[in-house]
């Protein structure tokens, strides 16, 4: 089953952004937590990949110190 989403485009003065947000029921089954860093693979020009950063869940840019 499919989860259709739309893409999004915020132009600004100096920039553009483009968007692309997961369906809860996607982040659940994949199980993300906030902050957590993906990494964007593409394949061909129908096909993107996400997949997690680090096989820990956590990215470079994830990864906290606990503070004590």
């Amino acid at each position: 089953m499919g989860y259709p989403t739309r893409v999004q485009l915020i132009q600004r003065k100096a920039s553009r952004q483009w968007y692309v947000n997961f369906p809860t029921a996607l982040a659940n089954a994949m199980e993300f937590r906030k902050g957590e860093v993906v990494e964007w693979i593409v394949q061909d020009k129908d096909t993107l990949i996400v997949r997690r950063a680090s096989a820990g869940g956590e990215g470079r840019a994830g990864a906290r110190k606990k503070k004590r």
